[in-house]
């Protein structure tokens, strides 16, 4: 597919911080966080007029799925403007809890997992056409999915082995299975659940539930865009190698714990190869590829030179190349020398501190926000962009269709249904419209009901 529509739903890590008395747990504070949410949604569980969603997800998790986008930088954008719409919440909450007697400090995290050892996701959707084979397309993408982190990864520090030590990955140790239909109790790289939320003749959705949550932009854009360019490459029917792992899970690991990116993995057919061989194998292809095919959109040429620097950062062992660019880089060179100063082992509570406030989405507290204010970390949007996400949906998706009807129908304070694919007046017409064509901007049905909603 040259044209892709893709999505990111992210879940965030939740905290309350007491400044006296007072303590709440997460259940607690969530119902603070989402009580302005309710109160003009009406439910826990709403549509943006930016055509996202916005929801509680199991274990007090707010959630942010973003629109449908079908550009690379689109989706960034508007990725980011969940998190300005996260924060607002959390300042709002703030304000609530205050007039209860709660003074403190409300936190929202963009990571992947806590310190009681729980995970939450950041899953990653991609429209895929039906006809493309499964089977096929997974035994393809394991593989790259398990080495991926070694230029998507947030990085953390976390026991491994008896002893703290800096991983690529956050994910990594909570994945329990290759493929499957789970999301929470065993937790698949790929999960197999078929909700196209489009027309199911044509297309299928591929969930992608291994990533780690991204506060970099670049990142962000490496992770998504390689992702789409194999995706592309096995749609075209490339020929691939047979590089089929013979345990996903325990290799995941293995790569996730070893940052010199030469820990052994078995194949399936009983050959060792390491994650930057099998990566510099996939960057190889991808490359010949777009020399061949030539480029489907702007930022593939940045794509590919930010996953070619980390594979060459990672081999030489000089970090210094991408660590303004790659998370799990940025944040190893912000924790190993704060160590390196003031004398302190990876286990000392400061590093773990510093570990989780990188993830901190409050402007002037979170450490990435801060650093990015120095220029210490490469963007691919700017302000003004993200703002416009925060409130307008992608104009060239069908996003568009339920951004307009959710205004619409806000506005004229009117009682209305909505999901990815329908859109729906609970009135006594009982009007609904199902859009299933992703790319879809302009409707007919749409439109008359529009404008029964406000008449010109």
């Amino acid at each position: 597919m040259d044209r892709r529509v893709f999505g990111i739903e992210t879940e965030y890590g939740l905290s309350f911080s007491p400044a006296g008395h007072g303590r709440l747990t997460p259940e607690e504070v969530a119902k603070y966080l989402f009580r302005y949410v309710i109160e003009f949604g009406r439910s826990s569980n709403i549509f943006l007029t930016n055509g996202s969603r916005l929801y509680l997800d199991v274990g007090s998790h707010p959630e942010y799925a973003t629109a449908e986008c079908d550009d690379v930088a689109q989706l960034i954008a508007h990725d980011r403007a969940g998190e300005v719409i996260m924060q607002d919440l959390a300042e709002r909450a703030e304000l609530a809890l205050a007039a209860d007697g709660y003074e403190g400090s409300v936190y929202l995290f963009k990571n992947n997992s806590d310190s009681a050892g729980n995970s939450y996701g950041c899953h990653e959707n991609f429209m895929i056409p039906r006809r493309v084979e499964f089977a096929r397309l997974a035994e393809i993408l394991i593989p790259f999915l398990v080495t991926r982190q070694l230029f998507t990864g947030a990085g953390q520090v976390r026991e491994v082995d008896g002893e703290a030590r800096y991983v690529f990955s956050q994910r990594a140790a909570h994945m329990w299975e290759g493929v499957s239909s789970a999301t929470t109790r065993s937790r698949p790289i790929i999960n197999t659940r078929d909700e196209p939320h489009a027309d199911a003749q044509h297309y299928r959705r591929l969930h992608v539930i291994v990533g780690d949550s991204s506060m970099s932009e670049t990142t962000q854009l490496a992770k998504i865009g390689s992702t789409d360019l194999l995706l592309r490459m096995i749609e075209a029917g490339m020929p691939m190698r047979d590089f089929s792992i013979a345990n996903p899970t325990a290799a995941i690991r293995d790569v996730s714990h070893d940052l010199t990116g030469r820990a052994p993995i078995t194949l399936a057919d009983g050959r060792r190869m390491t994650a930057l061989e099998l990566q510099q194998v996939f960057w190889e292809k991808a490359s010949a590829f777009v020399e061949r095919e030539g480029a489907h959109h702007q930022h593939l040429p940045r794509v590919l030179d930010l996953w070619k620097r980390s594979l060459e950062a990672i081999e030489s062992q000089d970090h210094s190349g991408i660590d303004t660019e790659v998370d799990w880089a940025i944040k190893h060179r912000l924790i190993t020398g704060y160590a390196e100063r003031a004398n302190l082992t990876l286990n000392h509570p400061r590093i773990a501190q510093l570990d989780l406030t990188y993830h901190d989405i409050a402007p002037g507290r979170g450490l990435f926000d801060l650093l990015k204010r120095r220029g210490r970390a490469a963007t691919v949007v700017d302000d003004a962009e993200v703002e416009k996400a925060r409130t307008i949906a992608p104009q060239t998706t069908r996003a568009k269709l339920r951004g307009d009807f959710v205004r619409a129908a806000r506005e004229a304070n009117r009682d209305f249904s909505v999901d990815w694919v329908h859109m729906k007046l609970n009135d006594d017409s009982g009007r609904t419209v199902s859009c299933k064509d992703p790319f879809a901007t302009q409707d007919d049905q749409v439109e008359q009901m529009l404008a029964t909603i406000a008449p010109s």
